[in-house]
């Protein structure tokens, strides 16, 4: 289906292509949603399910990344085209599917993969025939990730992976996934670890899932036993995965920077533009912390100016990431801000509740399936600040990498891992 949107040249061309494309690929009930109400329209007619189902026909078409290359599912489409192809997509919310694919594991292949990984892994993703997640956090490694124990072991033409890795997001739906593991113990420990691919779906790999506050799951421990990867699926030099890791985790800064970054702009709850929906809604309805209070409606649009501002910001980081340059510090300083305020919105949407954001009918022992939605957002907002790099360590990586300051002193800096103490 590439095909459609090959001999576009100009952004004229490409918009024409891709109405064109909606006009006879997308579900009739979803374009007219779309025409009539934008992306909040659509997914009253549409379901999760609905649109994973038909999701692999949008993939085929290169549009879910067109400025990849054509053999790795893409268009080979510069920014400017790009960029027209999204403003057409955007009333019918298309969005996205297998983050962690296209934000954290492919930024790692393209940077440091072979061509053979990334011809056999990438289109994949892109189709979300395969899912993925990250194994870097372990129990006794999370802001210090470089003290990893995790080990991998030579094993004729690949390797052992023993260890554990802890708050693993969708590890439970996963098929595969990117992996630290420590090489050599006998270095120091930046220099000691590796970057492999995993195959989740062998004897050695547990996955247990570990439930929300709110009842959800999104994390799990995994647990590795002799798991084997083949050197095939090695990325970078053996001891160079920190290096090669970087490009994940900027990618996954990146991905949980709030409004506009092009991953998971917020994991459940709910938006700015959602806050003042519900400050009408409760209004219209004749109840207490609604739009016609000053008091909420000041807060409402602060908080939506300030992600309207946070969208804007993370819209040039993204600029860059299409043009071709690595996501790099800058990503940071999104993921601390955007982290941040998200709790703040999640907690200002179960504050316009009042009383029904505390207490609600429902069976006690299905209290999740009960919850407000707002609650929710609430309660699973606490692990933003945590969860892509404690906020602690982004702002030890912007002190260091964008305002030059000195370094955090390490009395272990340069022993080797084995001589170091951990927790």
């Amino acid at each position: 289906m590439t095909d459609l949107f090959l001999d576009c040249r100009t952004e004229r061309d490409v918009t024409a292509a891709v109405l064109g494309w909606i006009s006879t690929e997308l579900p009739e009930s979803w374009r007219k949603a779309g025409e009539a109400g934008g992306p909040s329209a659509v997914r009253q007619v549409r379901t999760p399910e609905e649109y994973r189902s038909w999701y692999p026909a949008f993939a085929r078409t290169g549009l879910v990344v067109p400025q990849w290359p054509a053999a790795y599912g893409g268009l080979g489409w510069d920014r400017s085209l790009a960029r027209a192809a999204e403003r057409a997509l955007a009333p019918y919310h298309l969005p996205r599917l297998n983050p962690l694919g296209l934000n954290l594991a492919a930024p790692a292949l393209f940077a440091h993969g072979t061509e053979e990984q990334r011809l056999r892994f990438l289109p994949r993703i892109v189709s979300a025939e395969e899912i993925w997640c990250q194994l870097f956090s372990e129990p006794g490694a999370g802001s210090d990730l470089a003290s990893l124990a995790t080990r991998a072991e030579r094993d004729g033409e690949g390797w052992r992976i023993t260890g554990q890795k802890v708050w693993t997001t969708w590890a439970h739906l996963a098929d595969f996934g990117v992996l630290l593991a420590r090489t050599d113990p006998d270095v120091p420990k930046r220099k000691g670890i590796t970057y492999f691919l995993i195959d989740m779906h062998q004897p050695g790999v547990e996955v247990r899932p570990l439930r929300h506050i709110g009842g959800e799951v999104d994390f799990n421990e995994v647990f590795l036993d002799g798991a084997v990867v083949p050197d095939t699926w090695r990325v970078g030099a053996p001891g160079e995965g920190w290096r090669v890791a970087r490009a994940t985790l900027s990618g996954e800064r990146q991905m949980v920077s709030g409004a506009g970054s092009g991953g998971v702009d917020r994991i459940g709850g709910a938006g700015a533009r959602r806050l003042v929906r519900l400050a009408r809604e409760r209004s219209e309805r004749g109840l207490p912390h609604g739009w016609d209070d000053p008091r909420v409606r000041e807060q409402v649009v602060r908080l939506w100016c300030e992600e309207r501002i946070r969208a804007w910001t993370n819209a040039r980081v993204r600029e860059g990431l299409r043009a071709g340059l690595p996501p790099g510090p800058e990503s940071s300083i999104g993921k601390v801000h955007g982290s941040e305020l998200n709790q703040r919105i999640q907690a200002a949407a179960a504050r316009l509740l009042g009383p029904e954001g505390t207490a609600w009918p429902g069976d006690p022992g299905g209290y999740a399936e009960s919850m407000p939605a707002e609650v929710r957002g609430m309660l699973r907002s606490r692990a933003n600040t945590i969860e892509g790099g404690t906020t602690e360590v982004n702002k030890n990586i912007i002190a260091e990498r964008v305002l030059g300051l000195p370094k955090e002193p390490d009395p272990w800096e340069g022993q080797p891992w084995r001589d170091v103490p951990r927790g």
